[in-house]
């Protein structure tokens, strides 16, 4: 067997900006191992200035399908429309965390680092035609995540969420790897062409289909789809806020752009078993979701079940089979990131004493403490609940409308009951913040970086209706790309 530069350099540029990403993260490690603790927010800057230039070179990448290293990887509309989200969310996450880890005294140098790293691994997710590079990727992803949750290693409730993070995630991989067992045992090939050769050929048979739950079960534990959602409450709780936001985003966004490339990939003509599976995981999601968020006193949990319910809705547009759907899915992906982001800023402002504070209650009377903010978060707020014209209920539309085409009716009609149910808790903040007696003064406003970024989303949520269309383009040829 000859060795084929021309190939290897083909793949190689395909493949570049993973690699610029791991460059940068190795030259930036060993800047900080040299300069140790004191330059982390210099590390951080570095941080994103890699993850801008590698989005730069992901946009600019040529258009079209194109396999890599024999066929173990696919670069396409959709994979750059996913891993643009995701740098995004990635980078936001480290601007937002610079402020915060220096009042908690976190600044440590392996906190951008273990974002990037993780950053590297949704890519390779995002990519993957391949059983084995899926894997590679999730726990590439994974073992970083699992640090970062329990980064604050002094307190009681990091370490405990980055432990329950760590089992959990231990199962839901062992999961993984044995329905990907099966679905290799069944197929003779790890390959994503090679399984919907096999399928099409000659269906799915009870040890593939049983290999298909166990991958499934694998991937809804990473976006925190009931009942594969046991983590998300302690780990968002115990985690510090600029982490929690950044689960809430570019993690969940990697792990749903997987889960669809899978089961319209290689599982796309075995539709009428994962269908049934998926609307489940869909309706038990928005329910738990709406309903176990109502009793929540601390807000960050009460944004792990809203960030629950949300993922439910995103696979109801899963759940219609269609392009209309997985368009939807990615429209409601990008304006669910602008919202949690937006909210997470919001969060970070609730400080007293030297001390982050939580409880819902402290936010009470901050409409004449901190009208600005008070302000931006109800909008916040009320698109989270889907109050048109803002980005939410547009995000709800494109996947209630994709299920209606597709006639799951009954479906779009939980969709709507559990949000009309889940705007008491979000209207509860609201109340809070413009009606009850003003508690006392949160001590630090946003710094400017983070302040630039609040109006940013909240803009985005505002003025979503008056401009689209670049976003529903976007969203509709990465969609195309997935139904060649």
């Amino acid at each position: 067997m000859t060795f084929d530069i021309a190939q290897f350099n083909a793949d190689f540029m395909a493949f570049l900006p993973e690699v610029v990403l791991a460059c940068g993260a190795m030259v930036l490690l060993l800047v900080g191992v040299t300069a140790g603790d004191r330059r982390s927010a210099l590390l951080t800057w570095g941080c994103v200035i890699v993850l801008a230039v590698v989005a730069a070179l992901v946009a600019t990448s040529s258009e079209g399908r194109v396999l890599a290293f024999g066929g173990t990887t696919i670069i396409d509309p959709f994979a750059r429309f996913a891993k643009l989200l995701v740098l995004g969310g990635s980078a936001i996450a480290l601007l937002m965390s610079i402020d915060y880890l220096r009042d908690e005294k976190l600044t440590r140098f392996e906190y951008p680092l273990l974002v990037t790293l993780a950053t590297l691994g949704m890519m390779m997710m995002i990519s993957a035609n391949d059983l084995i590079v899926l894997y590679i990727g999730l726990e590439l992803q994974s073992l970083s995540l699992y640090v970062l949750a329990s980064f604050a290693r002094d307190n009681a409730r990091s370490t405990e969420a980055g432990l329950k993070y760590v089992v959990l995630g231990a199962l839901s991989s062992g999961m993984l790897l044995y329905g990907a067992s099966l679905i290799y045992g069944f197929t003779g090939t790890t390959s994503f062409e090679g399984i919907a050769q096999v399928i099409g050929q000659g269906g799915v048979g009870t040890g593939l289909m049983i290999g298909l739950v166990f991958v499934m079960a694998g991937l809804a534990f990473k976006v925190s789809a009931v009942p594969f959602h046991m983590w998300t409450p302690d780990v968002y709780e115990g985690s510090p806020t600029p982490v929690t936001a950044f689960f809430a985003a570019a993690p969940k966004i990697a792990a749903m752009a997987l889960f669809l490339r899978v089961v319209f990939g290689p599982f796309a003509e075995a539709g009428a078993q994962w269908h049934q599976i998926v609307i489940f995981l869909s309706i038990a999601s928005m329910l738990l979701g709406a309903l176990a968020a109502i009793g929540q006193t601390n807000i960050k949990r009460l944004m792990a079940y809203s960030s629950i319910g949300h993922m439910g809705y995103a696979l109801i547009g899963f759940a219609a089979g269609s392009q209309a759907g997985v368009q939807g899915v990615l429209i409601y992906l990008v304006i669910y990131m602008v919202m949690t982001i937006g909210t997470f800023l919001c969060i970070l402002i609730m400080r007293r004493d030297g001390k982050a504070v939580e409880d819902i209650s402290e936010l009470a009377g901050l409409s004449e403490r901190d009208p600005t903010t008070a302000y931006l978060l109800a909008i916040l707020m009320f698109s989270l609940i889907g109050i048109p014209p803002l980005a939410g209920f547009w995000g709800k539309w494109f996947v209630f409308l994709a299920a209606i085409e597709a006639k799951l009716y009954v479906l779009a009609v939980i969709g709507f009951v559990t949000s009309v149910i889940g705007a008491y808790y979000y209207l509860r903040v609201i109340k809070i913040m413009f009606f009850d007696k003003p508690a006392a003064a949160f001590e630090k406003p946003l710094g400017s970086v983070n302040a630039a970024m609040l109006a940013a989303s909240s803009a985005f949520v505002m003025f979503f209706v008056v401009a689209p269309a670049p976003l529903i383009d976007a969203a509709s040829a990465a969609a195309k790309s997935l139904f060649p």
